[in-house]
């Protein structure tokens, strides 16, 4: 199986009180995040059965923007496994219930999120990794230990798209 995790995209500013900021959306930059990276799974042509979301509103935004633009047509399931709360074991669990998918997308929040990444990659959590908001991780998990193949954040994704779309050529005035 192919695991992508996904950190949802922008929300802005936390919430003190946790009921109003588990109802907190994704702001205008949020939902261009989403485009832009779902953007990239199209062009990397990423192939999903399934994508699971926190049931906090700025995961699920997440997912079913990501869904609508890669044209994922099935519900996206929600899951507090992937809730701030939530404990590796959930995290495991969850995993061991998709092992028949083929690529699975994965949308949930830091710091957990890069916790159960670094556990999974090592086995013990002794790796350190940086998922900024709107970054996807690719991690085969065929492989024994699973094996990170890349990490593509925003805004790596927005420097390789505006170095490609600039011309190589310098231009040149013919008068």
């Amino acid at each position: 199986m192919n695991l992508y995790v996904m950190r949802h995209a922008n929300a802005g500013v936390r919430k003190e009180n946790p009921q109003l900021d588990a109802r907190r959306g994704l702001i205008k930059e949020g939902k261009q995040q989403c485009m832009l990276m779902a953007g990239v799974l199209g062009a990397l042509r990423v192939q999903v059965d399934a994508i699971v979301s926190s049931p906090l509103k700025r995961s699920l935004q997440t997912a079913q923007f990501v869904a609508t633009e890669i044209g994922f047509e099935q519900p996206v399931v929600v899951s507090a496994a992937l809730s701030p709360e939530a404990d590796y074991a959930a995290f495991h669990e969850l995993l061991t219930q998709m092992e028949s998918c083929e690529g699975v997308l994965i949308v949930g929040h830091n710091p957990n999120l890069q916790l159960f990444l670094g556990r999974l990659l090592t086995g013990n959590g002794g790796a350190a990794l940086r998922l900024r908001k709107g970054a996807i991780a690719r991690v085969d998990m065929t492989r024994r230990p699973p094996q990170l193949q890349w990490l593509i954040d925003p805004r790596l994704a927005r420097t390789i798209y505006t170095s490609v779309t600039r011309s190589s050529r310098p231009k040149t005035s013919r008068k």
